[in-house]
């Protein structure tokens, strides 16, 4: 699934081609994907100037004065800006129609993603109640070490909880845990304030050089330009179970942590 990296690529990619547009028409190949397309997509949005591009967790948001557009990639969507008589494959379920003769392209083969809709003035209800991002002054160390206090669930689980910060998905709290030196296993209430000030600024590292890297591409995901990312080429735990750690050589060892595949090295995390 893409996660926080991808998802901010594929933002920088394609808002340059969208704000200051205006949407001429919008065309649904399918009525739904993983959920209803709204109806307001297709009634507001024409006609619509394209004021920004914004991405929320791992929602990318397109604003209008009518409203937002919030489309989710899923587990193998795709949004790319290409010329409207481009051929259209057996998954491009929606275009996105604007003035200077170019699409906004939807691609989802498995249709786990999303295309819905925000009034303005509202926030949808999949983005009330979530965390701060991760790359803003809203996260750091005494965040994490204030809203983990009493809980027995394991760190890594913890950091995934959108709850507690939006976006830190399975690839990449295995390689911030890993940097921190954090064993993912242990309780995240056990966890002091000095680690989790080495474990927050680890995860704003990494993802901030993942986003300059393009993501980590690991089945489905490619940019919008149709590149792959190259993160996944300096993993140092995720997926590589059995492998020799890049540090001290010990296997790399693997175990399910709320049902997500942990990847960590038993010397250097602890």
């Amino acid at each position: 699934m893409p996660e926080l990296p991808e998802v901010e690529t594929t933002r920088r990619g394609i808002a340059p081609h969208l704000e200051g547009h205006r949407v001429t028409g919008v065309v649904l190949r399918r009525p739904d994907l993983r959920w209803p397309i709204p109806a307001e997509v297709s009634t507001l949005l024409p006609g619509q100037t394209i004021t920004s591009v914004e991405r929320r967790a791992k929602y990318v948001l397109i604003h209008t004065a009518a409203g937002t557009a919030l489309l989710h990639l899923g587990m193998s969507g795709m949004l790319r800006v290409l010329p409207a008589d481009t051929p259209l494959g057996k998954h491009d379920h929606v275009d996105i129609v604007l003035d200077d003769g170019k699409v906004l392209r939807f691609t989802d083969p498995r249709r786990f993603g999303a295309l819905l809709w925000q009034m303005p003035g509202e926030t949808h209800e999949l983005l009330e109640g979530i965390g701060p991002e991760p790359l803003t002054d809203a996260f750091d160390g005494d965040l994490l070490w204030r809203l983990s206090r009493g809980r027995s669930a394991s760190v890594k689980t913890f950091l995934m909880d959108n709850a507690v910060v939006v976006g830190v998905g399975n690839i990449y709290a295995s390689e911030a845990l890993f940097a921190a030196g954090i064993d993912p296993r242990r309780a995240a209430g056990k966890v002091s304030r000095e680690r989790y000030a080495t474990l927050a600024a680890e995860v704003k590292r990494i993802l901030a050089h993942a986003i300059t890297r393009g993501g980590t591409t690991l089945r489905d995901f490619l940019s919008p330009d149709g590149a792959p990312g190259y993160f996944y080429q300096e993993l140092f735990a995720y997926g590589r179970a059995g492998d020799a750690c890049k540090v001290c050589g010990t296997p790399i060892k693997v175990v399910t942590l709320g049902q997500r595949a942990s990847f960590y090295c038993p010397t250097c995390q602890r």
